[in-house]
């Protein structure tokens, strides 16, 4: 769904579309901080000169198995810098990384191979005891245009990505207005919807939250958030950090007995993180008298509660920016220099002067400043379209071309955001969306079950737990029995309910339907 011509003609003219591929502007950034750290895992530590080196190895084996421009190759890998040179490569000969996270399993890789078409998915051996190995043969059996399996590590009847080092390849030519990469939509209702962002739209969208955020050749990024979500990829994430030469650091551990060993260690200066790990810090560093002067936590995904967001600097010593995304585009931001009070109580402001800000009542009329409404929103960096999901875009975007967020705010007169809620029903644990109803739907598939409703519990730890009420036929079953169902099925990770309850009947509202407000109330 590419933008109106006069559009494009106007982004291109104030200068958000450059015009140039994203594998083309990575090279660039590596031959020029060649000698550089571009990243560090554990011990393992990738200068920009041998990043750029494995990445076109890498290339170039892909296209000696006939993978180019504008394939879809799902990627599901952890935290660790193959995850990088994987996408790196992808990126350099045009084709498209969907961006798998790493707690999917059957259900959802199925669908992303499957709805992209998919000609290969990129998968680790094994990560904490789980072997992908397994579980990409079981999509493989289901997908039919997918033609390689490539491992990370020990490939057994697949391809390692070790083996597919073929450099010295001449790379196509990639037009950077067509796709570069597939981000997965938060989704609150059944599964993923595939967010085409273009080489112009998201090189605009790491360069310029760099430079909001001040960050530069100097800084060194955490990624602690998978780095297949858009937070830790593009925002500016671990792609922004490279293309202006800074150093990303790659870990899986939210643990401050580990973490803050690892910022100290490395000289960390930017770290995205949700609501519920900014918390635990908090009470960590507190508690061990722990400092961080020269570290800026980017926080987002949930609401951050006021109380909590004024303690950054007393409890860590940290700087705050709050801010709101979508892999659809949008993103604000509380800039560095913003009064207190703004980086506390809002979301900040739209990152591009061409960001088309809208507010609008349930038909569709944009409201004045200080009341609630739904955001809605177009510009240089949100996308016009969904992936092949005609139906869902007649309902996602306005007649105008505004993508309809589902995030119900309140614009303020000084321009910012105040992020209020969400209209669908939605879980969000840890900073992963859990679509109750797509929960609700697997759960009402258990011969023993009868009706299910899912809410989101306020916890302090998670942000929101899950909470899955059933109705049984006969005999309750166990929730132990019951989320293992849900495992078999092949359901990710984090949308197992943290606690199943078993009730002889719903509480229902004056038309009918479950009162999800009093199912939270009886937890």
């Amino acid at each position: 769904m590419p933008w109106p011509e006069e559009l494009a003609a106007l982004y291109r003219r104030e200068g958000y579309w450059e015009g140039r591929p994203l594998g083309e502007l990575l090279d660039e950034a590596c031959a020029r901080y060649a000698g550089r750290t571009a990243l560090v895992c554990g011990e393992r530590r990738t200068t920009y000169a041998e990043l750029a080196e494995e990445a076109a190895a890498l290339a170039g084996g892909l296209l000696d198995r006939g993978i180019g421009p504008l394939d879809r190759v799902v990627v599901q890998l952890p935290n660790e810098p193959e995850f990088v040179t994987v996408v790196f490569a992808l990126l350099r000969i045009g084709a498209i990384p969907v961006m798998a996270l790493p707690g999917h399993r059957r259900v959802e890789l199925t669908h992303l191979c499957g709805h992209s078409g998919a000609v290969a998915l990129v998968v680790a051996d094994e990560v904490k005891g789980f072997d992908h190995r397994v579980l990409a043969r079981e999509v493989l059996s289901g997908v039919p245009s997918l033609k390689h399996v490539f491992v990370a590590g020990e490939a057994e009847e697949f391809t390692a990505l070790a083996e597919l080092r073929a450099p010295g390849r001449t790379m196509p030519a990639v037009d950077p207005s067509e796709p570069a990469l597939f981000l997965l939509s938060g989704g609150t209702t059944g599964l993923p919807k595939l967010i085409p962002r273009t080489h112009d739209d998201y090189a605009y969208n790491m360069r310029a939250t760099a430079e909001a955020l001040r960050f530069d050749g100097d800084g060194v990024y955490l990624a602690v958030n998978p780095v297949g979500h858009n937070s830790a990829l593009g925002c500016p994430g671990v792609l922004g950090a490279l293309l202006v030469g800074g150093t990303a650091v790659l870990t899986s551990s939210v643990r401050p007995d580990e973490v803050f060993a690892l910022i100290e260690r490395e000289g960390v200066t930017l770290t995205t993180l949700v609501p519920p790990v900014v918390r635990l810090w908090i009470d960590a560093a507190r508690r061990s008298g722990a400092r961080f002067p020269g570290l800026l936590l980017q926080v987002g995904s949930s609401k951050f509660d006021s109380g909590r967001a004024a303690d950054v600097g007393p409890g860590m010593g940290a700087a705050l920016s709050q801010w709101f995304g979508v892999g659809e585009g949008l993103l604000t931001y509380t800039r560095l220099d913003d009064p207190e009070e703004v980086a506390v109580h809002t979301e900040g402001r739209p990152l591009a002067a061409h960001d088309e800000v809208l507010v609008l009542d349930a038909e569709g009329r944009p409201v004045p400043d200080g009341e609630e409404g739904e955001l809605a929103v177009r510009g240089p960096y949100t996308i016009r379209g969904y992936y092949r999901a005609e139906e869902q875009n007649r309902n996602a975007f306005t007649p105008g071309g505004h993508f309809r967020t589902g995030d119900l705010v309140r614009r303020r007169p000084d321009g910012n955001l105040v992020v209020v809620g969400r209209i669908k029903d939605i879980v969000n644990r840890a900073g992963e969306k859990v679509p109750a109803e797509e929960v609700e739907e697997h759960l009402l598939t258990h011969a023993a079950v009868r009706d299910a409703a899912v809410v989101g519990v306020e916890d302090p730890v998670l942000g929101e737990r899950c909470v899955a009420f059933v109705v049984f036929r006969d005999e309750p079953v166990g929730g132990p029995a019951v989320k293992a169902y849900l495992r078999e099925r092949g359901l990710a990770t984090y949308k197992i309910p943290d606690r199943v309850v078993a009730v002889g009947e719903f509480p229902r509202t004056p038309v009918g339907k479950v009162d999800k407000v009093a199912l939270r109330a009886s937890v």
